[in-house]
């Protein structure tokens, strides 16, 4: 009865999600599109994080990379920055960027939430919402439904209008309500699950004619379907029997944050987990992110979160391919789609191979076959049997089958090239004019005064970073300080995230919190003088909270108590006297970073402030040649903003040095954010991407604010490309291409694979830094000699590559002069320089 019941409820949704044509439906093992089932190979890519004239590019690079979806957020408050007054243009042209996607032939899966999460500033809420009376974010609360059925009513009203659904003949074919709500769920209890219910029937009210989606969130009401986020989710199951099993969020690395390291996930775990996904019954994929982009402008959330989000994603912050991790997640999706019929055929025959290995075989009834067999030991290469043949598995590893019989490709076993990356200066420097902002004034007219420490973003509504908290203080001439003591202590609590203090319009100190602590307490001496003495503290805002319980309640800036101590009185506490607040800098009210604001004051050309606090920079310049992308290298700079033409690349905080723990990372065994770290005291970030379509030909404008001090003079443009090409493949190495030739009989002996290098359209092979077959060690960038080397390695790389944009090799030993270790397994590991 109950399999009946089951039944029935598939034939229900698969019709309801159909509009009459059978366009998008779903069972239980796969999506289906048109009556198709697919395993479906996603790939986030977030339209405002780059720019349309990146989209094409982007869009294509994926398809070549064997994706079948993207998938973006909806990002609130960058389409209704004030109530009821929407913006859908530039890096917010929604509708261009899915028409793009469509036009590629790929699909999306369109996450409208509205709440993001995504390390986006307000996790995408407009700041204005937090004051609509009486609201309560992401439960069952009135004013926060109203707001939220408006604005994605609005969205869908959109895609309807544009006939943009499947059902319609266009590209989406999934959509997402809410966004990881099921831990937020369990914490608000009954309101939570009220609020669930609620947003499901909304959501599928809207007729779109696709199915809804909703992530971590193990109750999704029928007919949603929950879907699993995280590094690895082949544990997972759906709610329902007759739901796909799928993964919204496989993540290909992690954010960086100011202070932090920045996290990186080697290609062959994040193969491992993919594989595991698919073995254990997964049809739809997405990886988060596939381009990681750039937080322009103040978009950045946390607090903290950098301006870079590269995410160690396959396409990186600038569009260019990060290799291998590209190309061997292509080379996964194309071993994947090989196996797709049987994959979409039934559910797998599970067989034990030994103590840490398995065997998972998939079968249709038209005698497809494909096995997937795992090694999930992380120290030890396996050697295990199926059908009678011998099969070789790496440490924490997956071989795919798509015949049951011929390994076409291994996770572990990388035969995409390597790429390192440079970036190189393309000017000498600018020519910098300056302008100093004042400390802010008690009788400035952007002013008012107050008794008492104020809330910031409650008082700025994060129109700015910035808020000015000043007081006055009066020091007796008796005061024992005065007379060679140590200086009076001031003490500064803050809610966050960051704060500069001047006495009398001197820099006094500086404090900041940190990613996982953004509280701060600023403590230390400061030099007064008799009579009356000026405090002013520039409290910052390093991006709002995405993420947390009712997060829009959380506070920011200096919320005291604020006191001096080391007084002939004791201790005096300034908390609740008069405090003059001024909201913004006074650069950014004359709008100094604009083409027109710019000339609104006179700027110093001849004797340049450096390492000077509260510094405008000015310069102007023309645009590099070439089509490299481009970044600015703020080394010598320490905190502050940078535009171009008017428009924001972002915040810069080159002074905060990453502290953590960089050792060397092995890719076998579970991944976390915290296992595989780079840049440890080193900038967090250092470049900062200057799209060049923000770029004229001459006479562009460049911008920077400086809050804390730094040398203008050493920031350089520069552009990133290709350094070196590695290639790093085992003799006999199983491939793709091998595999065809052998299957369709064209070839009927073993083959070798070959070592393939090619550098950027643009550069040749200049010369050939290491190359070695016999047993090299070590990784791209830093090979060297095992006990076994064939003497001519280089040559053959000498003669065929050096010149060439791209050559191939073939990984046999008569051709670097015979095996030098008769018996034992050899690869080839060669590094080519680029230039």
């Amino acid at each position: 009865m109950g399999l009946k019941i089951a039944f029935l409820v598939f034939v229900f949704l698969s019709s309801y999600f159909s509009g009459g044509k059978s366009s998008v439906s779903y069972d239980h093992k796969a999506i289906s599109v048109n009556g198709q089932r697919k395993i479906l190979i996603s790939g986030s890519i977030h339209y405002p994080r780059s720019t349309p004239e990146m989209w094409p590019d982007l869009i294509q690079k994926a398809k070549e990379g064997g994706l079948d979806v993207i998938e973006t957020y909806v990002f609130w408050n960058g389409h209704e920055p004030e109530a009821g007054k929407y913006y859908f243009e530039e890096r917010y042209d929604l509708v261009k960027f899915i028409k793009l996607v469509h036009q590629a032939g790929l699909y999306v899966n369109l996450r409208i939430g509205p709440y993001v999460c995504a390390e986006w500033n307000f996790g995408g809420f407009p700041v204005w919402l937090k004051y609509v009376p009486g609201i309560s974010f992401r439960t069952n609360n009135g004013p926060f439904k109203a707001a939220m059925q408006k604005f994605t009513t609005k969205i869908v009203g959109m895609m309807k209008a544009e006939r943009l659904y499947e059902t319609q003949g266009g590209p989406i074919i999934l959509s997402q309500i809410e966004n990881e709500y099921g831990p937020m769920e369990y914490e608000l209890g009954a309101q939570g699950k009220a609020y669930t219910e609620w947003a499901a029937k909304m959501a599928v009210d809207l007729g779109t004619g696709v199915p809804w989606i909703m992530c971590k969130q193990d109750d999704a009401p029928d007919p949603i379907i929950n879907t699993c986020n995280g590094f690895y989710c082949d544990y997972f199951s759906p709610n329902k029997a007759y739901k796909p099993k799928m993964w919204t969020e496989a993540w290909t690395g992690w954010f960086t944050g100011f202070g932090s390291p920045v996290p990186y996930r080697p290609a062959e775990d994040l193969a491992f987990s993919v594989a595991k996904f698919i073995q254990k019954g997964g049809s739809f994929i997405n990886y988060y992110m596939y381009h990681g982009g750039t937080n322009f402008g103040r978009t950045a959330g946390g607090p903290f979160i950098a301006t870079s989000y590269d995410y160690d994603a396959p396409l990186d912050e600038y569009g260019l391919l990060r290799q291998p991790k590209w190309g061997h997640l292509k080379d996964l999706h194309r071993a994947i789609k090989l196996c797709e019929p049987a994959l979409i055929s039934g559910d797998p025959t599970v067989m034990s191979l030994g103590n840490s290995q398995e065997a998972h075989v998939f079968k249709s009834r038209s005698g497809a076959c494909a096995a997937f067999l795992a090694n999930y030991d992380q120290h030890s290469y396996a050697t295990v049997s199926l059908w009678n043949k011998h099969y070789n598995l790496p440490p924490w590893s997956i071989s795919i089958l798509p015949d049951c019989k011929n390994t076409v490709y291994n996770t572990a076993r990388i035969g995409a090239q390597s790429a390192q990356m440079k970036m190189t200066p393309v000017n000498k420097g600018f020519a910098w004019q300056s302008y100093i902002e004042d400390t802010a004034s008690s009788y400035d007219e952007n002013s008012f005064t107050k008794v008492g420490l104020r809330e910031q973003i409650n008082t700025t509504w994060d129109k700015t970073d910035y808020l000015w908290y000043t007081t006055n203080v009066n020091i007796d001439s008796h005061e024992g300080f005065l007379r060679g003591g140590k200086w009076p202590v001031l003490t500064i609590a803050s809610a966050g995230h960051a704060l500069h203090v001047f006495i009398n319009g001197q820099l006094s100190g500086t404090a900041y919190g940190t990613l996982d602590k953004p509280k701060l307490t600023f403590s230390q001496g400061v030099n007064l003088r008799a009579g009356v003495n000026k405090i002013s503290i520039l409290s910052i805002a390093v991006g709002l909270p995405n993420v947390g319980p009712h997060f829009e309640t959380w506070n920011t800036g200096v919320l005291g108590p604020v006191s001096l101590t080391g007084l002939n009185n004791g201790r005096w506490d300034l908390s609740r006297q008069q405090w003059t607040y001024k909201i913004g800098l006074k650069g950014e009210y004359l709008s100094l970073h604009s083409l027109s604001g710019s000339s609104s004051v006179e700027w110093a050309g001849d004797s340049v402030a450096q390492r000077q606090p509260l510094t405008w920079y000015k310069t102007t310049f023309n645009a590099p040649g070439g089509n490299e992308p481009l970044a600015l290298d703020m080394n010598t700079m320490s905190k502050g903003q940078v535009w171009i033409n008017g428009q924001s690349i972002g915040r810069y905080w080159n002074q905060y040095k990453a502290s953590g723990n960089c050792g060397a990372c092995n890719y076998a065994g579970w991944f976390n954010e915290k296992k595989c770290l780079k840049n440890c005291g080193e900038a967090s970030q250092r470049w900062y991407h200057v799209p060049r379509s923000w770029l004229r030909p001459s006479g562009n404008l460049m911008v920077v604010f400086e809050e804390w001090g730094g040398n203008p003079y050493g920031i350089t443009m520069t552009k990133r490309e290709v350094a070196s090409v590695c290639s790093d493949i085992y003799e006999w190495q199983p491939t793709l291409v091998n595999y065809q030739l052998q299957t369709s009989g064209k070839v009927n002996k073993p083959l070798r694979p070959k070592a393939h290098l090619s550098c950027d359209a643009g550069q040749k092979i200049s010369s050939i830094k290491f190359a070695s077959f016999g047993t090299p060690q070590g990784a791209c960038g830093s090979f060297r000699q095992g006990s076994c080397h064939a003497f001519h390695s280089y040559d053959v790389f000498l003669k065929y590559c050096v010149g060439q944009q791209s050559c191939t090799v073939p990984v046999t030993p008569e051709i670097f002069g015979g095996d030098p270790c008769p018996s034992v397994m050899k690869k080839l590991s060669v590094e080519a320089i680029c230039s």
